[in-house]
């Protein structure tokens, strides 16, 4: 028995506007993320020497430490490590914001996300403006 296609097959419009949603949806969750990720964090910010530091003392307190202790050591200790691999890489929020420019004002149309949610989680005001998304935008 030959296979049969869909009933519905999709217009080449249709497919065309769904791979722009998911461009600008790639884009718009790249430059979030992005956002998220380099947030300044509260309190002192720690350094590599403050780090290395810190794994030093984790050494030592495991050799004494009992086996609940011992579990959340050496997780810090692997937090810590991937934290110091991860000071040397910089994100181009550059590139990321000029992506996010050129599809924001349209992605916001479609799915109905107003200025002030886009401020709420962190966009500037100022990237918001460069999009063409003004604060009467629902």
């Amino acid at each position: 028995m030959a296979k049969k296609g869909p009933k519905n097959p999709l217009s080449d419009s249709h497919k065309a506007a769904m791979a722009a949603g998911r461009t600008e949806g790639r884009a718009v969750r790249e430059y979030l993320d992005a956002l998220r990720s380099n947030k300044p964090k509260r309190g002192r910010k720690r350094t590599p020497d403050s780090i290395k530091a810190r794994l030093a003392k984790i050494d030592d307190e495991l050799e004494v430490a009992d086996p609940l202790g011992e579990l959340r050591l050496l997780q810090e200790r692997r937090d810590l490590t991937t934290e110091l691999e991860q000071m040397g890489t910089q994100v181009d929020m550059t590139a990321l914001e000029a992506e996010f420019v050129k599809v924001a004002k349209s992605y916001s149309e479609r799915q109905g996300i107003s200025y002030a949610t886009w401020r709420e989680v962190g966009v500037e005001a100022a990237v918001l403006k460069a999009a063409g998304i003004g604060r009467g935008a629902a």
